[in-house]
């Protein structure tokens, strides 16, 4: 008896169809979730409130590259950045971000409460 062999092809093809399928579902549900994320989840912070502390939000965000005690390691110093920037020039560099800093997506409110806490830096 002879085998047909077209039969395993055609088996393979079939799973292969389903499984691009699938994963189209799969990708159509996360860019849903990602465009949800991208329209409300950059205005507030994780709990919904703006944070009134300027250290917590140092921490959060800038504490990785400019160290915790604002003494730099990726990013440059800060404990003497008031001397060299006012909170209107380190606002902008929050927001926009300069030379290798990228800008950081915190509401304008902690941007401008965090500028005024590192202008005092000096």
């Amino acid at each position: 008896m002879k085998k047909n062999p077209l039969i395993p092809y055609a088996i393979i093809a079939v799973v292969g169809v389903l499984a691009v399928i699938i994963i189209s579902f799969v990708g159509v549900g996360q860019r849903d979730a990602i465009q949800q994320a991208e329209e409300g989840g950059t205005e507030q912070s994780a709990e919904g409130e703006v944070s009134t502390d300027p250290e917590a939000v140092f921490q959060a965000n800038c504490a990785a590259c400019h160290g915790a005690d604002l003494s730099g390691g990726m990013g440059p110093d800060l404990t003497t950045v008031g001397s060299k920037y006012n909170a209107e020039d380190i606002t902008g560099i929050i927001q926009n971000g300069k030379g290798q800093m990228p800008a950081v997506q915190i509401p304008a409110e902690e941007a401008q409460l965090l500028a005024e806490w590192l202008s005092e830096k000096q």
